[in-house]
């Protein structure tokens, strides 16, 4: 005998998703039990007027995962019903970094078993972001999304809209979205620097300038910027921003320097050791950024750093518990040698 389930469609997913997530729910539900014959491909068709492709697609996804069994000449039978439903999550982060891949790892092993994870790029650019979401809104169960955008940002944010907030978490950085009930773990880029500098305070004033070398090849937010003169401003240090730091560029004695890249950071070591200045001394280093190199680096480089770790920690949490929540991520000065 032929067993029917039942399909409700909604335009917010891909037909064939749809099917997929009917049949499982009825196996779920013991509506459908091993052995049971399900409608052809013809049928289902037919039924509910959907291309033949599209339900194809969907038992081809099934029979892959050992859900149904095609027989020839007898059509298709629930093969497995020891079943559970894995949870598909869009992650969608703005580049690829030894910083993202601790964020990536913290939030694989958080995440839970029987949970698929997609990882994507966007590289800061909307055309492809809008792209990717468009052609996966209702195929995911979360979408947690790092939102850098430096140009086209209002498009950025009309795209976002098109996810459920229900199912949205934004990381590393927030966005009002009008109210939007999405949940976050972020960082305050402005006010982050500011603390964390005010920390290392006594030791900065041990030297003579402070300067902010800020990359143009690589896009960070300019709230960095903002927060450092706010910090240079309030204590009345002297100051200056200088973009890159290039083999050809001169490290300034009695100087303490914030270093956002690590390619700065390895040229200005470099002209450290080429104008035999001591670092610690002659010029401090506070780079942007923990990583367990700079740990053990020239017996350890003071970093100014959210826990990345953390980040994707909580956000795996949130997922878990299915909590919503605004959460602001630790950040933190870490004083060592070069400072």
């Amino acid at each position: 005998m032929e067993i029917q389930f039942d399909i409700e469609f909604k335009e917010s997913a891909p037909k064939y998703m749809q099917i997929i997530k009917s049949l499982l729910q009825a196996i779920s539900k013991g509506k459908l039990k091993r052995g049971d014959k399900i409608p052809s491909i013809n049928q289902l068709s037919e039924e509910y007027l959907l291309s033949r492709d599209t339900v194809e697609k969907a038992y081809k996804h099934l029979i892959k995962d050992g859900v149904l069994i095609s027989v020839r000449g007898k059509g298709y039978f629930i093969n497995r019903v020891d079943i559970e439903t894995s949870l598909r999550i869009l992650l969608v982060f703005n580049k690829i970094s030894n910083y993202k891949k601790q964020i990536y790892n913290a939030f694989v092993e958080n995440i839970g078993r029987n949970v698929n994870v997609d990882l994507h790029i966007h590289h800061s650019n909307v055309n492809i972001f809008k792209n990717l979401i468009k052609n996966s809104i209702g195929e995911y169960d979360f979408y947690v999304i790092m939102p850098h955008f430096y140009e086209k940002a209002e498009e950025a944010i009309e795209t976002l809209k098109m996810i459920p907030s229900e199912k949205l978490i934004l990381l590393d950085k927030d966005i009002e979205l009008n109210s939007k009930k999405h949940s976050s773990v972020f960082q305050n880029f402005e006010k982050d620097i500011v603390h964390a500098l005010n920390e290392a305070l006594d030791l900065i004033k041990g030297y003579k300038k402070l300067i902010l070398i800020f990359p143009t090849l690589i896009p960070y937010p300019k709230e960095i910027i903002k927060g450092f003169r706010i910090f240079c401003i309030q204590h009345e240090l002297q100051h200056e921003i200088i973009y890159d730091f290039h083999e050809n560029s001169m490290a300034v004695t009695d100087t303490a320097y914030v270093v956002i890249e690590d390619n700065d950071l390895v040229n200005l070591i470099k002209k450290c050791r080429e104008q035999q200045l001591a670092i610690g001394k002659d010029i401090g280093i506070i780079s942007y950024n923990e990583t367990p190199l700079k740990e053990i680096l020239l017996d350890g480089i003071t970093t100014i750093s959210t826990d990345h770790e953390q980040m994707g920690k909580t956000a795996a949490e949130l997922i878990r518990e299915n909590r919503r929540a605004i959460i602001k991520n630790p950040f933190t000065l870490i004083k060592r040698k070069s400072l």
